[in-house]
């Protein structure tokens, strides 16, 4: 089983990347769920949701404590929130921003294996393609490309079917300059 927290702020659409993955995962055939764990409900509070991809039925629903994948949606939280605590130490990091990975969490590149912490700058492609700052699709896609535990396209598919029309083609267009960046750092 993949277990995934996703980290970010209100407003931010941590919730919806954590959805968004469970519809990308059915749409291949796994068995998923996402959840989410508010604290103040608020724009700009810090935000947690999980999210558990597997081949078979999960009958488990407490919170991730032992992530295999982080996703931090916010760099500014590495001063604030403990986002990698208790990451397994063969697990992967994504974090969005547009420095290298030494330079975002030099320990952290230390600690994992070689090619296990990636950073994507998926708030620049979510303002170059939908205008806002929403970084979920190039996260999700991100998760995608290091993982390969789903394909791209189911990423872009889930995005799209949830919002119809240019706000989904937007996402599904975020998603690939995501991936093929995280590709082109493999």
């Amino acid at each position: 089983m993949l277990q995934i927290r996703l980290h970010g702020r209100g407003g931010q659409g941590v919730v919806t990347a954590a959805e968004m993955l469970t519809l990308a995962a059915f749409y291949e055939g796994h068995h998923a769920q996402a959840f989410p764990s508010f604290g103040s409900e608020r724009t700009g509070a810090p935000v947690v949701a999980y999210a558990r991809i597997d081949n078979k039925e999960i009958r488990t629903h407490e919170p991730i404590q032992q992530p295999g994948v982080v996703l931090v949606q916010d760099k500014t939280l590495l001063g604030s929130v403990d986002v990698f605590g208790g990451l397994d130490p063969n697990g992967y990091a994504i974090i969005n921003s547009k420095e290298a990975p030494e330079v975002v969490v030099p320990e952290l590149v230390k600690m994992l294996p070689k090619g296990h912490v990636f950073t994507v700058p998926a708030t620049d492609f979510a303002m170059q393609k939908i205008g806002k700052p929403l970084p979920g699709a190039p996260m999700l896609s991100a998760l995608a490309a290091v993982t390969d535990i789903l394909k791209l396209e189911s990423v872009q598919k889930a995005f799209q079917e949830r919002y119809p029309g240019k706000v989904g083609d937007a996402n599904a267009e975020t998603a690939a300059l995501a991936y093929n960046y995280i590709k082109g750092v493999l």
